[in-house]
């Protein structure tokens, strides 16, 4: 009988505030900042400082972990959020019911950068695949895909009421698009070095790039602003012109720029490095930007009448002053674009997002990413920059060097380079946070009361859980120590070390002099030394041997009581950085950096198995309790299970972005969690559903098969066609696994409804002779009209999959799709009833005819010569033609009918309530800032009018004799 194992499955994973693939952002409302964490988005409250919600892919659409790349918000009131993966595919997800509503695919490499529209109708993504592709939110379709860049793109910006697209790339090129006419307006070619972000204020005059280079470029949109530098009027030659260079603004940092973003009212901007610095420009407004325009030259025409005249005159005519075309002011950079502070993180930026509500007493309020798993938030003023709130507590600042669990399962110990934390692991909730030394191994004393850490420095730190302090730091060894084993019956441990000593500790409660309460001690009462470092030491379960590993790749097994030689385990080609013993004694297990796994009986040392195990090194080993079975994992990030007594592998599990580092087993073996280099804690259930090693098998195979499905031997040699220089237009989607599964389903639907046509065809020849027959309908087509089959099969297409799904159809099955569609359009008034997991469902009849207009003119579309050259498709083709127009036009009576309602709705509560008199006090706020400002410009006259007044008083002194 062939042996069953029941699986395990990932189930939780915690210790990530901010991963650094992509970019933060606050939602609409600014109430909460958006956050990768890997491969799911984590909702922070920023008021609390909690997750408040995790957006996470369901495990069967996940497939393989894939880190979030990038992140947009939809503009207010809408609450859909976009994330883009690290294969291409954007997701689209509510925030309020923290749901995926639509799955976006086609960029071939991972999506770099994301932007929504002003209304939040259309999202632009940008993808290593250097295309950028335009998607319809509303319709969850891709519009079309601009190919033009040769290197990823990095940053996209709307212009022009979502008329034109700007978009920036890693080759040093700006490219502007016309959305409408799907061409390519303008490129920009003044940039050095890599351009790494853009952005646009929000009235649209400037735009700035930050690049590698040592200065941030500005741009005028459409030379709007004749005031500023170096605009002319339109002609024939510039007409076409988007973006005219304003100027250039000098970079304290050195460092390359990371990204640079606006605020929401367009006031401020910030540049942030790749560093710890972010530069914060105010940026001034038209009056005030003549103003420090008319200040510079005059101060330049103080300087130079400084001089003398002789120098500033040339032949009795007087040298016009620099920045000035004739008694109007030049407005440069540096008049609209003002440093006003720096801003200081403690550790490497990574990514920088404005809050789009401004809180009192503050200009705005920005929130950093930083590299070691921070977030935190700082409140932007005039002069300075304070930090509000930093959250940190749920996370390592580094990776995860160590897990262990309690006897009891209900408390997690992890270790990193600062400090040592304790968790919930059911939960996930951290529940200690304790300072310590860079700790490499951990182990909970009997009774869980203590736990004990061991450092890099060589130090032993006995931590009291419950108060989560360190009570005692014990100077253990000369090394690092590597391992941490308990004795079976709990009255001590044993620890190994870089400074070739094995110690044997036991346990002792010590009280203070003085103090009343008694605390936990160790004492030193063997040490065994060896001739190289030790890496790792084991116990047998009958404390009878213990194993120790060494740095030049062998293993020692000594007895216990007497200390003496037993056995010498060698076969590694490198050194054991891992091993574990079965809780009958019998087996020993041993995984090292040569990547292989090696299986030993602990009663002669002979090997039962060496195993390839690990792409890379094998990093933790442990055997799950009262059996053979097994886990392993290592830098190559994978978990993997197997059966130790068949030496075959049961499971491989996948989820860590980065290297593992350390694992442990529940007592039960109902669970194991793992801790990795991305400072993630995983933990893995086991389930109840059983699985048989050859299916495993199988599986691995067909995913190796998907895996190589877009390096197939067709695309692979097939001829590469070079795009034009000015960019190109292409489809939006690529080819899946799900849409060719869709082809598949499409075209048994076309031939399910083609043999049920010809037995209904049979059947009514059949009656009309006279034959009495009962017509037993086809069970598979669920009862349904062979049109109302294929309509089903069609609707069960995403959306998103639609085009991708229709174009590897052949020309005869398209012919019969639409002879279908003829079928479906001629019914008047239809309502088409289709069955998904939740029930029964009804697609209304403007979803039925929009269905129907898509899938027509994409084969119209891509079929088009080969319909127009063939006879049989011309009836069809007239029929479509005048159906069509009828139905669309009747959906769209239909939609204007209730939006008119709507606005009569509307009209009538507007003119029942008292909306007319709410906006009275910004208003009226409004009218005073004018005044204000008027005010301002008056006095600012006097004063020049006075100064004008003194200058010509002290000049006329001067000149008399």
């Amino acid at each position: 009988m062939v042996k069953a194992y029941l699986r395990y499955e990932p189930a939780a994973s915690f210790g990530v505030v901010v991963s650094v693939e992509s970019n933060i952002s606050y939602d609409s409302s600014g109430k909460h900042l958006l956050a990768p964490a890997l491969e799911n988005i984590g909702v922070w409250n920023v008021r609390q400082g909690v997750c408040s919600k995790t957006l996470s892919p369901s495990p069967a659409s996940r497939g393989h972990s894939l880190a979030v790349t990038s992140i947009a918000s939809s503009p207010s009131p809408s609450s859909l959020i976009a994330s883009g993966y690290a294969d291409g595919s954007i997701r689209i997800w509510d925030s309020d019911k923290g749901t995926c509503e639509t799955t976006l695919n086609g960029h071939t490499g991972a999506t770099t950068a994301l932007r929504y529209n002003n209304i939040g109708s259309l999202l632009a993504s940008g993808g290593k695949d250097k295309a950028v592709i335009l998607w319809d939110v509303v319709a969850e379709t891709g519009l079309f895909r601009l190919i033009g860049h040769n290197d990823q793109v990095t940053d996209l910006v709307f212009l022009d009421s979502s008329k034109k697209l700007v978009s920036s790339s890693k080759d040093k090129f700006l490219r502007v698009w016309d959305i409408e006419a799907r061409y390519c307006m303008q490129i920009i070619s003044s940039h050095h070095s890599e351009i790494w972000s853009i952005d646009i204020d929000p009235e649209e005059r400037y735009l700035v790039t930050g690049s590698g280079d040592p200065e941030l470029r500005f741009y005028t949109v459409n030379g709007e602003h004749s005031n500023l530098k170096g605009t002319e009027k339109s002609s024939k030659e510039n007409k076409w012109q988007v973006f005219k260079q304003f100027g250039e603004i000098q970079r304290q940092s050195k460092d390359r720029v990371a990204s640079v973003r606006f605020n929401k009212s367009g006031n401020l901007l910030a540049c942030q490095v790749a560093g710890k610095t972010v530069e914060i420009f105010r940026v001034l407004d038209e009056a005030e930007s003549k103003r420090k325009a008319k200040r510079r030259i005059h101060r330049r025409r103080e300087k130079k009448s400084a001089k003398g005249a002789s120098e500033a005159t040339e032949n009795g005519v007087t040298n016009p002053v620099a920045g000035e075309e004739g008694n109007i002011p030049v407005v440069e950079v540096p008049d609209v674009f003002k440093l006003l502070q720096t801003l200081r993180a403690s550790k490497k930026i990574c990514y920088i997002s404005f809050c789009p509500i401004n809180q009192k007493n503050s200009l705005a309020t920005l929130a950093l990413s930083l590299n070691n798993n921070l977030l935190e938030i700082y409140s932007i003023e005039t002069s300075t920059a304070t930090k509000t709130l930093a959250i940190e507590l749920p996370g390592h600042r580094s990776d995860v060097r160590s897990v262990t669990l309690s006897s009891d399962n209900t408390l997690l110990m992890s270790t990193s380079h600062n400090a040592v934390k304790i968790w919930n692991p059911s939960t996930g909730s951290c529940l200690r946070t304790i300072d310590s030394g860079y700790g490499l191994c951990g182990s909970f004393v009997p009774g869980n009361r203590y736990a004990l850490v061991g450092t890099k420095s060589g130090t032993l730190e006995i931590i009291d859980v419950g108060s989560g302090t360190c009570m005692e730091v014990v100077e253990a060894h000369g090394g690092s120590v590597r391992s941490i084993a308990t004795f079976p019956d709990g009255s001590g441990f044993v620890t190994g070390s870089a400074d070739h000593d094995v110690k044997f500790w036991e346990y002792q409660i010590m009280q203070k002099p003085g103090q009343d309460s008694k605390h936990l001690t160790v004492s030193n009462v063997r040490t065994l030394k060896m001739n190289d470092d030790v890496l790792v030491v084991a116990l047998s379960p009958d404390a009878k041997y213990i194993v120790v590993a060494l740095l030049d790749c062998t293993i020692k097994v000594f007895f216990m009581d007497s200390l003496k030689f037993f056995l010498s385990l060698y076969g590694h080609k490198l050194p054991v950085l891992c091993m574990d013993i079965s809780s009958d004694g019998a087996l020993i297990v041993s995984g090292s950096a040569d990547k292989n796994l090696k299986i030993w009986g602990l009663d002669f040392g002979d090997c039962h198995k060496s195993i390839f195990a690990h792409a890379d090194s094998v990093m933790a080993v442990q055997f799950v309790g009262n059996t053979h079975y097994l886990f392993s994992v290592g830098k190559d990030r994978l978990v993997k299970y197997w059966d130790a007594d068949k030496f075959e592998l049961l499971l491989t599990l996948e989820g860590h972005h980065a290297e593992i580092w350390c694992l442990s087993i529940s007592n039960r073996g109902d669970f194991i969690v793992t801790g990795s280099h991305d400072r993630s804690i995983r933990r893995w259930d086991r389930t109840e559903e059983p699985f048989f090693i050859e299916e495993e098998k199988e599986k691995r195979l067909e995913q190796m098969f998907e895996a190589d499905l877009d390096n197939s031997f067709e695309s692979r040699y097939a001829l590469k066609d070079e795009l034009p220089e000015e960019g190109a237009v292409a489809l939006a989607g690529k080819k899946t696994q799900e849409t060719l599964t869709a082809t598949d389903s499409i075209i048994d639907a076309l031939d399910a409804a083609k043999a049920e046509s010809e037995r209904i065809a049979q059947y009514k020849e059949e009656k009309t002779s006279g034959r009495l027959i009962n017509f037993q309908p086809n069970v598979m087509m669920l009862g349904l009209s062979p049109s109302d089959y294929v309509l089903r099969a069609l609707s069960n297409v995403r959306t998103t999959d639609l085009e991708q799904a229709l174009l590897p159809l052949p020309f005869s099955d398209a012919l019969k799709l639409m002879s279908y569609l003829k079928d479906l359009a001629s019914i008047p008034d239809k309502q088409y009833c289709c069955w998904d997991s939740d029930g029964y469902m009804v697609v209304h009849k403007a979803d039925y005819v929009e269905l129907v207009c898509r899938v027509a003119t994409m084969l119209l579309q891509t079929h088009h010569n080969q319909l127009v050259a063939t006879p049989s498709a011309r009836p069809i083709l007239t029929i479509l033609r005048d159906i069509l127009y009828a139905r669309v036009k009747e959906c769209k009576d239909t939609l204007g009918f209730n939006l008119a309602a709507m606005d009569h709705l509307k009209q009538l509560m507007s003119s029942k309530s008292d909306a007319l008199f709410r906006d009275a006090k910004s208003k009226l706020q409004e009218f005073r800032l004018q005044h204000s400002k008027r005010l301002e410009a008056r006095t600012e006259t006097k004063e020049e009018k006075r100064r004008k007044k003194k200058q010509k008083s002290s000049g006329d002194m001067h000149a008399r004799p």
